[in-house]
């Protein structure tokens, strides 16, 4: 599986599982000097930063797993700069969205994960 192709089909498929749960997707592939992140929705009066992670239905490990310390970090921060430059006044959270592929790009799985850190 190509992994770049495979990255862009999590996320479209995480941003319609958001919209048809009623989230509204503010943007997508939002990054500044901090770092990056796949997608920021809002619902409820809640703001979520969402990290996208995604693997062939037979991966060993948890997409999940791939979200250390360290990316957190850098979540949190790109976020914090995200806050200052919209001016959005929320309250906000961090999520994970696990999507497993099969080989035709088909979604087997999608764990989306509130509160993830």
């Amino acid at each position: 599986m190509i992994k770049n192709k495979s990255g862009v089909w999590g996320e479209i498929y995480t941003a319609r599982y958001l919209r048809d749960s009623g989230y509204k997707i503010i943007t997508s592939n939002y990054s500044c000097r901090f770092g990056e992140i796949d997608l920021i929705a809002q619902k409820d009066g809640v703001l979520c930063f969402v990290e996208v992670k995604t693997r062939d239905k037979d991966s060993l490990s948890r997409p999940a797993d791939a979200v250390d310390e360290n990316k957190q970090s850098r979540i949190t921060a790109t976020a914090e700069n995200f806050i200052v430059f919209s001016g959005i006044q929320s309250d906000m959270r961090f999520d994970v969205s696990e999507v497993l592929l099969d080989d035709n790009m088909k979604v087997t799985d999608l764990n989306y994960i509130e509160n993830a850190f």
